[in-house]
């Protein structure tokens, strides 16, 4: 059974799991201590994919160091792997070490990579599970989503006026919410996969989708649902590559080599959303970042695709004609057939306050 060392253990291995944040994908964030007595031999996370996983980094610093891990206690954060890929089993290094016992948050979902605490109990080695599983589930809340159901974790980022207000009626929005909530929303884009816009609003606001006020490595893809092709050759998502447009059959004949763009037709001339989200997952999409338009916000919620919104509210209001946070075609004939979502957490962010809500399980 777990002990307060452990959990405080495993703390220190999610904290070391957390430093990939923005770089793992379409990995997942895993980090790995090793300890005996209460001193840390070794330690280490995952950087990115290809790379050493985090088991292989730790027991690298400890032998950097010149300290014998035998008999010691090793923490992971996620089952370490027991099939060869990009990189070694985890597990055969695991068992070559001489561990006495391993900790593991949670199990590898994927039924591919897993196996591996199993594998290390057969050769006598202990293991204890779930020693705090749902920290460890929420740091991969995308990687679990993807190889579980075969779709991304959906997340819908708005910034709002106190009255739900998201744009003027002439589509003016800049800027609704204050810089802290801004840099905030960057660091959202900055661990995501992928960044999704629609075509209204890359004519309406020209965004280039990149991170801008996170330090960070890598960007993520950008995505544009534009069914009828009308992206701009010029626009500045286009720029620099790492773009997707999705149309529903037609190309843009000025975009050139630089810009990936696929067709997924509905049958009623629209992109089909589910057909999207499916091969994203299939390109390792692990968490899909959404800003977007009312209609395109909608469209993502009538298909029950949303997982999580975040919602940034400015302490201003707008009042109408304006534009609120989800254009559905049709209307609602009561209330049961809203959308339902639970608070999971509420926080201000300078002047503003950051909503985040989740879709209720039964829904999901």
């Amino acid at each position: 059974m777990a002990s307060d060392a452990d959990r405080a253990w495993m703390a220190h291995a999610l904290a070391l799991a957390e430093r990939g944040l923005f770089a793992t994908t379409p990995n997942p964030r895993v980090g790995c201590v090793i300890v005996h007595g209460g001193t840390v031999l070794g330690e280490g996370h995952h950087a990115r994919a290809g790379e050493p996983h985090a088991e292989i980094v730790a027991l690298a610093d400890a032998a950097r160091h010149g300290r014998d891990v035998r008999g010691a206690t090793l923490y992971v954060t996620l089952e370490p792997c027991n099939h060869r890929g990009r990189t070694p089993p985890c597990a055969d290094a695991v068992l070559a070490s001489g561990v006495r016992r391993v900790v593991i948050a949670m199990a590898d979902p994927h039924g591919r990579a897993g196996g591996g605490a199993a594998r290390l109990r057969a050769a006598g080695v202990e293991v204890e599970t779930g020693v705090e599983e749902a920290a460890a589930r929420e740091l991969n809340i995308g990687f679990v989503a993807r190889v579980t159901r075969g779709t991304p974790w959906v997340r819908v980022k708005i910034a709002a006026s106190l009255d739900g207000r998201t744009a003027l009626a002439n589509g003016a929005s800049r800027w609704i919410t204050g810089p802290e909530a801004r840099a905030d929303g960057h660091a959202w884009r900055a661990r995501a996969c992928a960044v999704l816009t629609g075509i209204g609003t890359v004519l309406a606001d020209d965004p280039a989708l990149t991170v801008r006020a996170v330090a960070t490595t890598r960007q993520p893809l950008r995505i544009v649902v534009d069914r009828e092709a009308r992206t701009p050759p010029q626009a500045r998502v286009l720029a620099g590559g790492n773009v997707l447009v999705v149309s529903a059959g037609a190309r843009h004949s000025g975009w050139g080599d630089a810009v990936e763009s696929i067709a997924l037709p509905d049958g009623a001339g629209y992109v089909d959303l589910h057909a999207l989200a499916r091969h994203l997952a299939e390109r390792g999409i692990n968490e899909l970042h959404v800003e977007a338009g009312a209609r395109l916000d909608a469209a993502l919620l009538d298909a029950e695709l949303v997982d999580e919104l975040v919602v940034y509210l400015a302490p201003d209001v707008i009042g109408d004609p304006a534009r609120g946070m989800f254009e559905r075609v049709t209307g609602l004939s009561a209330l049961a057939e809203a959308a339902h979502f639970e608070w999971h957490d509420v926080r201000r962010v300078g002047r503003d306050l950051r909503l985040i809500a989740r879709r209720r399980k039964e829904e999901s």
